[in-house]
């Protein structure tokens, strides 16, 4: 076939020497940069077989000269990332609940923390966005309406020690009495009636109204607006918690259900809980602090504790 080559005219470049139907081949030269660059890339291909992890074996691979691999950088980085986020971690544990907002990046970055410990350990309860659930009475955390009290410090109080610990008898252990027996139904229906009133859903009822401030008002308020020491929630809003219905209140008079909260403090450490406290504070539904009383001695320092620091069963 060699025989059969020769140079086309108006081309000038010479025929493989193979002919199809009177169709012939040229022999066109690669371009010199395409043959440079893939004899570069077979220059690149022996040098790194020789420094990088390139042949597979029964049970590993050639490490090469330089001993790197994927794993190892992504152990590095993964140790690197640990040590900053210890270090933030150790920060974040020294500072008060109360001065966390005073760092914008501290807060921000506790917020984020917060968000994916959530997510973990409340979101089970309180729904990933924390919406909470009126039929299984999980209280909503983005709405203002608290039970325990709404700033840093009793949001803090709150998920450390939990409500109604049985281990815990000094914190949050209040509870509603069952007035089953003690009210006959037509007062029951009376009270319900005008618990109902105090946000507007039914006619007010003397008779209810009587025997809710003998029997509810020292919890509740004489005007329905809670008490968050006893935790005992506000009845003339249009938050419920477990149901604004005759049949749901009446229930809860009868046989009220009490819900329980873990106390993560222990379980999850001081950094952990206040980076939780950031992300429900962050929710919408957070409050300021209250200013403190100033009539004291000049100079003195009051204590101030948390909502519900004391014993509140009753």
């Amino acid at each position: 076939m060699a025989t059969n080559k020769r140079i086309d005219e108006p081309t000038g470049t010479e025929t493989v020497g193979h002919e199809w139907d009177g169709i012939e081949e040229l022999n066109t030269p690669l371009p010199r940069w395409w043959l440079w660059t893939f004899y570069l890339t077979i220059l690149f291909a022996a040098v790194y077989v020789v420094l990088y992890p390139a042949w597979p074996l029964i049970d590993r691979a050639t490490t090469g000269i330089l001993g790197w691999s994927s794993r190892g950088a992504l152990q590095e980085e993964l140790i690197n990332e640990d040590q900053a986020r210890q270090a933030f971690r150790a920060e974040l544990a020294e500072v008060e609940v109360a001065d966390l907002r005073d760092d914008e990046e501290l807060f921000r970055r506790a917020v984020a923390g917060g968000e994916a410990a959530f997510k973990v350990h409340c979101s089970q309860c309180h729904g990933s966005q924390g919406a909470g659930s009126q039929t299984l009475g999980y209280p909503n955390l983005n709405d203002d309406a608290w039970l325990w009290g709404g700033t840093l410090e009793e949001i803090h109080y709150t998920i450390e020690y939990g409500i109604r610990q049985p281990e815990d008898n000094a914190r949050r252990q209040s509870a509603m009495p069952a007035f089953e027996g003690i009210l006959d139904s037509a007062q029951v229906a009376a009270v319900t009636q005008h618990v109902r009133s105090l946000g507007g859903e039914a006619e007010p009822n003397a008779n209810g109204a009587a025997l809710y401030q003998q029997n509810c008002a020292i919890c509740h308020g004489e005007t329905g607006d809670g008490n968050r020491q006893l935790g005992a929630p506000r009845l003339n809003d249009a938050v419920w918690l477990r149901g604004s219905s005759t049949a749901e209140i009446t229930r809860q008079i009868l046989q009220p259900r009490m819900g329980q909260m873990p106390a993560w403090g222990e379980r999850l450490g001081p950094a952990t809980t206040k980076m939780l406290t950031a992300y429900v504070y962050s929710l919408g539904g957070g409050e300021e602090a209250a200013p403190q009383p100033t009539d004291r001695v000049p100079g003195e320092t009051a204590e101030v504790r948390p909502a519900g620091s004391e014993n509140s069963d009753g």
